[in-house]
C-alpha cells in the first residue's frame, strides 16, 4: 500500500507519494501551509484514479478532459508525467524515465496507490 509523505522544506511544505516498495512515484509543488498541502493530497487521491492519460509524445495526440495525466518528453529526452486536477492545476509530477513504458507504469502505480494511501508526516 502506498503512502503520502508530508515534509517541510526550506520554502514551505510538500508531499511525495510513495509506492509500497518505498519508491517515490509522484511529488507535489511546495505549498505555503500544511492545510494547503493536505488539500493537494486529497486532490491527488480523488483525481488520480479517474484521470485519463494524454500522451503528448505522439503526433496529433487526442486532448483529454481534466482530470488527466499528461505524458511528455523533457528537454533531456526523458519521459515524465504531470497530474492535472479538474480545474487544470498541476497537483503532482513524476521523476524522469528513460522509457515511456516506465512512465506509463508510474501513472498506473499512482492511480493504484493514491486511493487509500495513508498520510505520514516527516
Amino acid at each position: 500500500m502506498g503512502k503520502f509523505v508530508i515534509k517541510k522544506t526550506n520554502t514551505g511544505i510538500k508531499f511525495d507519494l510513495k509506492a509500497g516498495n518505498g519508491e517515490i512515484i509522484a511529488t507535489s509543488e511546495v505549498y505555503a501551509s500544511e492545510a494547503a498541502c493536505k488539500n493537494g493530497v486529497e486532490s491527488v487521491a480523488k483525481n488520480a484514479p479517474v484521470a485519463a492519460v494524454e500522451d503528448q509524445t505522439v503526433e496529433g495526440f487526442a486532448t483529454e478532459k481534466h482530470p488527466k495525466f499528461e505524458v511528455y518528453e523533457d528537454k533531456g529526452g526523458e519521459y515524465r508525467f504531470r497530474l492535472k486536477a479538474t480545474n487544470g492545476q498541476i497537483i503532482a509530477v513524476s521523476e524522469g524515465y528513460k522509457a515511456k513504458a516506465s512512465c506509463l507504469n508510474g501513472i498506473e502505480s499512482v492511480k493504484k496507490n493514491a486511493v487509500d494511501a495513508e498520510i505520514v508526516e516527516e
